[in-house]
């Protein structure tokens, strides 16, 4: 738990970060975790406050930010998600990359406020801007902004330090997620704090590095393409290396990135 300016708590080790604003009038939170850590982030929230749970934002429709949401609807909240979001949650999804099926989520766990390019919230004394850009990290990407603390929560579009998943079967590519990065280059200033889906919580500076990553990578892969070589010989030339050593120690190392990145070409 790590408490920010203007009420604001990240809260991590469920799945993805979440973002926590509570007032007098109930709490309002960036994605939900999974529900095998509900006890565990039902005592962590009444740590904040005993406020009640008012919003959810799921920032995109994987299980580590959306599998929560039925218990949190079931505790007061509204779940607010992008079109295409809601989509996914409500069709059977086999991902590749993981190799697994999800089934539709059950009811209580669908979004029922659904924002097709941006929504704005005034909530706890603060305007609230959640929008959308198209397609990045999947075809239904949020980012909420909270305008009185200048805090901008970005879901998986930034993964602070490390190499992002790019989910290319269902809608994301290398291409809208340098998109997405660049949008949140130019809201931010180096007062802004910045919370990605994955990693510690950020400043500027690191989202800055994170793009120029994404920028740099695309160009070297997309070069290796362009020359007519295999996948597997792109994967041999290493179009990662600068990066390896700081991004690569997470979920996905170079040659795994590589392989995303060259999907969404």
């Amino acid at each position: 738990m790590e408490s920010l300016r203007g009420n604001l708590t990240v809260l991590m080790g469920s799945g993805g970060n979440i973002t926590v604003l509570s007032g007098k009038e109930g709490k309002f939170l960036v994605d939900a975790g999974i529900s095998k850590s509900k006890e565990k982030l039902k005592v962590a929230l009444e740590k904040i406050s005993a406020a009640p749970l008012k919003y959810v934002v799921n920032t995109h429709w994987h299980w580590d930010h959306t599998d929560g949401n039925e218990w949190m609807h079931a505790a007061g909240a509204t779940i607010v998600a992008q079109k295409n979001t809601l989509k996914h949650l409500t069709e059977t999804t086999h991902v590749n990359a993981w190799n697994w099926t999800f089934d539709p989520v059950p009811k209580g766990a669908r979004p029922t406020l659904v924002v097709n390019h941006e929504q704005t919230f005034n909530f706890a004394g603060t305007k609230i801007e959640v929008e959308n850009f198209g397609p990045g990290h999947t075809d239904g990407d949020l980012w909420v902004y909270f305008t009185k603390a200048d805090v901008l929560a970005l879901g998986d579009t930034f993964w602070n330090g490390i190499y992002p998943y790019i989910d290319n079967e269902d809608g994301g590519n290398i291409t809208g997620a340098i998109k997405w990065a660049n949008k949140a280059v130019e809201r931010t200033t180096d007062r802004t704090i910045v919370i990605p889906g994955h990693g510690a919580v950020g400043t500027r500076t690191q989202l800055i590095e994170f793009r120029d990553m994404l920028v740099t990578v695309r160009k070297n892969v997309a070069v290796l393409k362009q020359q007519g070589k295999s996948l597997k010989e792109i994967i041999a030339a290493k179009p990662t290396a600068a990066f390896d050593a700081k991004f690569g120690h997470f979920v996905f190392n170079g040659d795994q990135f590589t392989q995303m990145v060259y999907a969404g070409l």
